[in-house]
């Protein structure tokens, strides 16, 4: 187990061997964190990849890493806990400089199934919340100290510098899923955030946390939206438990069309979210940042490739191509492979694409659509096959030739379809980099639409840290290429109340 953890000293050593980037103080803690921080919400330990390019953020100077008990299964913390355990034992990296957020609340997948093994024993963690079918969720201390307990060994630390909990609100739409009336809702949910608080203030004091806070997707909503979090009511429950507590970070969600965060007046005192946080000098983390969800629909706040439009018939022929190879595989390849039955079985399943994108490509939602589709359904399928024929070349010697014959194919199929949705969204992308040069001149350059979208954000008084998704290298280069421009750090309300008033525009 790693010990020690994050200091003001060690974070601020760090910053100081990198002064090509740009910092900021994660609140009351005087952490020095990297103003956009590293999100684990789709790493995961299995993929190579991804260890590749936390490696690359850390030795970049990026110090701040985020990530939650429920992040792939508990496996993205395993990821995490991993790579530091690597660099540390390398010297490339000291404990006390890297901040390590981790967050508990969620019961799903293991979670879930120890949660229903509990049940049938007659040991359910109280004041659990029966969300949905596999989902769950619960802050009670009992269920705190065994997801905290989890999450230090999946991590391998003996100290983490900052728990969440992971979007308590959970309770609030249960509760209204059952009719129960807002205030005393509430009043329920105030006194379960309470007991977690008190729970919580214990572990500082066992050493196994240092602070603690909330992250919730209903920070920046209005005041009667059933599922609101009140952050100055939940402000004034941690000064209930002790003037001295420990109640210092935050997270919520903010892009450049949800901007609830800075202009949203929700508190009694009329301020907005971050405007309090300000005040109360708490740290600010600020989640999907490239993700909004405007309009009923997610919009995707990054350029996209330029890939031309293919006439419809040319992308059916790429599709035919594929199929072509993948029968080539499973009628003259796999037979041939020395390998077990119910290997052999998943293989020809996993391999399978052509026949499913033939049949939907042209009636997907848009390119972000398209995007989830190939990333979280098709590559992780078909990447697994690539990795185990690769992984069993004893086994898989009669692929070596079919292997790059059909990693061709497929390219050729997803640049085509690409391009049948990516026209449009390069016209929204530099439509909205016209709308973010009109609101602020610091906003205005000609760079990617994600690294302005992160410049917005960064450059906003209040905010600590951007958390950013950095699953490959080359998003990391893209985010420290922006952390090397040095823009000013304001209010910004002005700013950001002109470009809410023209994104509507974007539909």
């Amino acid at each position: 187990m790693i010990s020690g953890y994050a200091t003001s000293s060690g974070t601020s050593t760090l910053a100081a061997r990198h002064p090509e980037l740009f910092y900021g103080r994660l609140g009351q803690t005087g952490l020095r964190v990297s103003q956009a921080g590293f999100g684990g919400y789709r790493i995961t330990a299995s993929i190579p990849e991804h260890a590749a390019a936390l490696r690359r953020a850390l030795e970049s100077g990026v110090n701040l890493i985020d990530t939650s008990a429920n992040y792939a299964d508990g496996r993205s913390e395993e990821l995490v806990g991993g790579v530091v355990a690597q660099m540390l034992s390398a010297g490339r990296l000291r404990r006390e400089e890297v901040v390590l957020v981790s967050k508990a609340g969620y019961l799903q997948g293991r979670n879930y199934e120890m949660s229903r093994e509990r049940q049938l024993r007659g040991q359910s963690f109280p004041d659990l919340v029966p969300y949905a079918e596999g989902l769950e969720h619960c802050i009670h201390p009992e269920f705190l100290d065994d997801q905290l307990s989890r999450s230090l060994a999946r991590l391998g630390l003996e100290t983490l510098d900052v728990y969440l909990l992971h979007n308590p609100e959970y309770f609030l739409g249960w509760a209204r899923k059952l009719g129960q009336p807002p205030d005393q809702a509430q009043a329920e949910y105030m006194r379960r955030l309470e007991k977690a608080f008190r729970h919580l203030e214990a572990e500082v004091s066992a050493g196994r946390i240092r602070r603690y806070g909330i992250s919730s997707n209903t920070f920046p909503v209005g005041h009667t939206d059933p599922q609101f979090s009140c952050l100055e009511r939940i402000w004034q429950t941690a000064e209930s438990i002790s003037s001295d507590h420990h109640f210092a970070v935050i997270q919520m969600p903010m892009n450049l069309f949800e901007t609830g965060a800075v202009l949203l007046a929700n508190q009694p005192s009329g301020k907005t979210p971050v405007a309090f946080a300000r005040q109360k000098n708490l740290g600010v983390l600020i989640n999907r940042p490239l993700n909004a969800v405007a309009h009923g629909r997610l919009i995707r706040l990054a350029d996209v490739e330029n890939t031309p439009r293919l006439p419809a018939d040319e992308t059916r022929r790429r599709i035919a191509v594929l199929r072509k190879a993948e029968a080539d595989f499973i009628q003259r390849i796999l037979p041939g492979l020395d390998l077990e039955p119910a290997i052999r079985s998943r293989l020809e399943v996993l391999i399978l694409s052509a026949d499913s994108l033939d049949g939907s490509w042209e009636a997907l939602q848009g390119y972000d659509h398209w995007r989830q589709v190939r990333d979280d359904v098709l590559l992780p399928r078909v990447r697994g096959v690539w990795a185990y024929l690769e992984a069993n070349p004893d086994k898989g010697r009669p692929a070596a030739a079919w292997l790059p014959l059909h990693r061709k194919a497929l390219e050729e199929v997803l640049r085509a379809i690409g391009g049948h949705y990516a026209e449009t969204v390069s016209q929204e992308a530099a439509r909205i980099k016209t709308l973010l040069a009109e609101a602020d001149p610091d906003w205005s350059a000609e760079t990617p639409l994600s690294r302005l979208a992160l410049r917005a954000l960064r450059s906003t008084a209040g905010i600590s840290c951007v958390l950013v998704g950095m699953r490959r290298e080359e998003y990391v280069a893209d985010m420290i290429s922006e952390l090397q421009v040095p823009v000013p750090v304001s209010d910004r309300k002005g700013s950001w109340t002109a470009l809410q008033k023209t994104m509507g525009s974007i539909r």
